[in-house]
């Protein structure tokens, strides 16, 4: 297989700048990871937080541990701030996976042709 289609391959299936790595570009690399890194634990992190905010107020009794008043406050609170942060990291997430996608296709081209890419 060609360079370009194992770097496209690896930043569409593993993570964002894996293909970058592959084509030993590892500052852009280094950079597209760090931000998908960062990103990713915001978003982890904001849901366990409203899993065990969730879970406590199960626990407590403030809540009735029923599927549809879970549902219910759930989406009562997906109208905050904290959600909107969220998906903001969510966004960005998707932004930085797909321009690594098409950056490894670029670099991987231009090495198959045998032309220098600029990192």
């Amino acid at each position: 297989m060609k360079k370009i289609g194992q770097a496209v391959l690896l930043s569409a299936l593993v993570f964002p700048g894996s293909g970058h790595f592959f084509l030993k570009r590892y500052i852009v690399g280094s950079m597209l990871f760090s931000v998908a890194i960062a990103a990713t634990y915001f978003i982890v992190s904001g849901m366990i937080n409203k899993a065990l905010e969730l879970a406590n107020k199960i626990k407590s009794g403030e809540i009735q541990p029923d599927i549809s008043v879970i549902t219910e406050l759930l989406l009562r609170q997906s109208i905050g701030g904290e959600f909107q942060l969220i998906n903001i990291a969510v966004n960005s997430l998707i932004i930085v996976w797909l321009i690594g996608i098409a950056d490894s296709y670029r670099i991987g081209r231009q090495l198959d042709n045998g032309t220098t890419a600029n990192s």
